[in-house]
């Protein structure tokens, strides 16, 4: 069976810092994987082959130290896993294979690679429902790492907690990350079944439940006297009114995606963009009130259709999130005017959206496809507490007779 070393190369020089690689040995054929760290030699126990800490050293070295021991004891880990499939394969194989699936994430041993593996098989044994879950839920953990693949091996509970807050950032609700979490386990626990890598839970600090959405949808009649507001006055209220109903006319299209659409997005009538949070493309045709809220606004030379994004050459997202920012805090103090029991956001323009046309008997399934959703059962979830009116009705019978 192969065997992994860390070994560490001195530099010539006495104050230039060596380099360290992983040794692999294979019936006496040995490679060598270069790490891209470096520690200088006083940092270094030859006998035992570890990092140490030498005495005096600051504490920003310290913390280096301290986090390259997790990365290269991660690193063997991985070798070690890789060397342990091969083996089982009771195949011959060579140190080269090692390094070869080392240094190919998107090969032989990549989560992603297996989640389509898996959903090829269930695509084919007729299992459609969980291949479009499965697909969906792999599409954002890979938006989420872009180009990176990630072993099976490197699956753990830190990696999952980055990815859900980076679902925060976008602004993924808790229900759309359990989601994405419980479906990413379900991939995961196969790859355990078939002994791929060992349990190591990476799922125990993120939330997978259920969480009952809170009431954030208004009525058709408040929808109204927000778009009827006179706010000439203050041009900051009068924007963020204007992105509010831009939303709610686009179906409810949310704010991230609102901010990066271009102008090259309009054609023939038509917007067309892709969801930044599903990877989803949908298409809007175009209609006079979203084209008065652009006319009202003078992007000039800008590629965006908005002005949310404005300064060329500066971080765009930081423009977003600020954006979001201000928009928001501007239409707390609408809803805080026109005394509504909900602060007023620009995520209630698409509850409302919904709620109102659930109201107008439109199909669920209708509804779904409208808001970009992945299945029926997630637009089901996401209406269940905007429209509570029959069972308050319901309430109000069975009260009376009291």
């Amino acid at each position: 069976m192969a065997t992994v070393k860390i070994k560490f190369r001195a530099s010539s020089q006495p104050d230039k810092a060596g380099t360290l690689f992983y040794q692999i040995t294979h019936n006496r054929l040995t490679r060598q994987i270069h790490t891209g760290y470096k520690l200088f030699s006083c940092e270094w126990n030859a006998t035992d082959s570890r990092i140490v800490t030498p005495p005096g050293c600051d504490e920003g070295r310290n913390s280096y130290l301290s986090s390259l021991r997790e990365v290269l004891a991660t690193n063997v880990s991985r070798l070690s896993g890789i060397i342990a499939r091969l083996e089982k394969a009771d195949s011959p194989y060579h140190t080269d294979k090692v390094v070869e699936l080392y240094n190919a994430p998107d090969g032989d041993g990549c989560f992603m690679s297996f989640a389509f593996d898996l959903i090829s098989r269930m695509t084919q044994i007729g299992k459609s429902l969980t291949a479009a879950k499965y697909t969906t839920a792999i599409n954002s953990f890979k938006r989420f790492r872009g180009e990176c693949g990630v072993p099976i091996d490197n699956m753990d509970s830190g990696l999952m907690q980055e990815y859900e807050h980076w679902l925060k950032e976008t602004g993924a609700c808790k229900n759309t990350t359990s989601f994405y979490m419980r479906n990413l386990r379900a991939i995961y626990n196969r790859a355990v079944e078939k002994e791929l890598t060992v349990q190591r839970f990476p799922f125990r600090h993120v939330y997978t439940g259920i969480d009952k959405t809170v009431k954030r949808a208004l009525s058709a009649k408040t929808i109204k006297e927000i778009k009827n507001l006179d706010l000439s006055l203050d041009p900051r209220l009068d924007y963020a009114r204007d992105l509010f109903m831009f939303s709610f006319y686009t179906r409810g299209m949310s704010f991230i995606d609102m901010a990066f659409l271009k102008k090259k997005d309009l054609q023939g009538g038509i917007l067309g963009y892709r969801r930044k949070k599903t990877g989803q493309r949908l298409f809007i045709k175009w209609e006079k009130p979203m084209q008065g809220i652009i006319d009202k606004y003078d992007t000039g030379d800008s590629p965006y259709l908005l002005p949310i994004i404005k300064e060329n050459g500066t971080d765009s997202r930081t423009q977003y999130k600020n954006g979001a920012h201000l928009v928001n805090d501007k239409l707390k103090k609408i809803g805080e005017r026109l005394g509504l029991e909900i602060p007023l956001t620009s995520y209630v323009a698409r509850h409302s959206w919904a709620s109102i046309a659930k109201s107008k008997n439109i199909p669920v399934s209708t509804i779904s496809e409208a808001m970009g959703h992945d299945s029926e059962s997630t637009t089901r979830i996401y209406l269940a507490s905007l429209d509570t009116s029959s069972v308050d009705k319901a309430n109000s019978i069975v009260l009376s007779v009291l």
